[in-house]
């Protein structure tokens, strides 16, 4: 089993603490490396000790009810692409707001602290360590939240420039993984649907992004989807990655999720 690096990231020592003890006490902490991080002025700190450790994935608090920690998960994601964020939120509630905040910010997980269990908390980290999104596990029960998802993702698809420069063409290759990724697949699905190994799979995701100079696998689905290289058709409904929900659209178009 490879360890999962795991870094709980927060200015307040007591959090740390807490994070980590709820792990170890539940005996949920095997094959994991837990890292205290705080995050600094402006999470500053926190960027420079993943630069330095390269977690797989990061703890962070929402910062409820002011949502403060969705601009460092925002910088993170972008600074470090194969980081996983699971946030967690100390709302009481069930807060479809704050749901789809994290969402948008592209975290991996998002739990209430109230919720949480040691065994269920570290599957979620887990999960998270191997490019699972377990935060679309909560869309098959909030289909209103998925559709919100939907909407506001269709037209971020639509506003993307249609000059966006693409590198160079894809091969016939690249296109139908490009394809099967838009549909919501892992990387491990489309190797086995292909025939072909994960890693082989990997490598072109790679190659199609920087074909198509995309930040991330959600971004070259939409740049694909505004030069018309791939369509998902009506209707269709995703397995669990993120931007796969679990709902079929009421109207047309269905586009991934950034």
């Amino acid at each position: 089993m490879n360890t999962v690096v795991t870094m709980i990231i927060d200015d307040r020592p007591f959090f740390r603490a807490g994070v980590r003890g709820f792990l170890i006490l539940g005996e949920c902490s095997e094959g994991m490396e837990i890292i205290d991080c705080d995050a600094g002025r402006d999470g500053n700190d926190a960027v420079m000790q993943i630069a330095t450790y390269s977690p797989d994935v990061v703890i962070l608090d929402i910062g409820y009810p002011v949502r403060s920690g969705l601009d460092l998960c925002k910088k993170i994601i972008r600074t470090f692409p194969n980081t996983r964020v699971v946030m967690i939120s100390s709302n009481p509630e069930e807060d479809d707001d704050e749901l789809l905040e994290a969402i948008k910010v592209g975290a991996a997980s998002y739990r209430r602290s109230k919720e949480c269990q040691p065994e269920e908390f570290a599957e979620t980290i887990r999960r998270a360590s191997v490019g699972d999104y377990p935060v679309n596990d909560l869309m098959s029960s909030r289909p209103k939240v998925a559709w919100r998802v939907l909407r506001q993702f269709q037209e971020i698809t639509a506003n993307v420039r249609q000059d966006d420069d693409i590198v160079a063409p894809l091969t016939a290759k690249e296109m139908q993984i490009l394809t099967l990724v838009a549909e919501g697949n892992q990387n491990k699905r489309i190797a086995r649907i292909l025939g072909i190994s994960e890693q082989t799979i990997k490598n072109h995701v790679s190659a199609i992004m920087r074909k198509l100079n995309a930040n991330d696998r959600a971004h070259a689905v939409m740049l694909a989807m505004r030069n018309g290289l791939v369509s998902i058709e009506p209707g269709r409904t995703w397995g669990r990655r993120r931007g796969d929900l679990l709902s079929e659209a009421p109207t047309s178009s269905v586009t991934d999720l950034n």
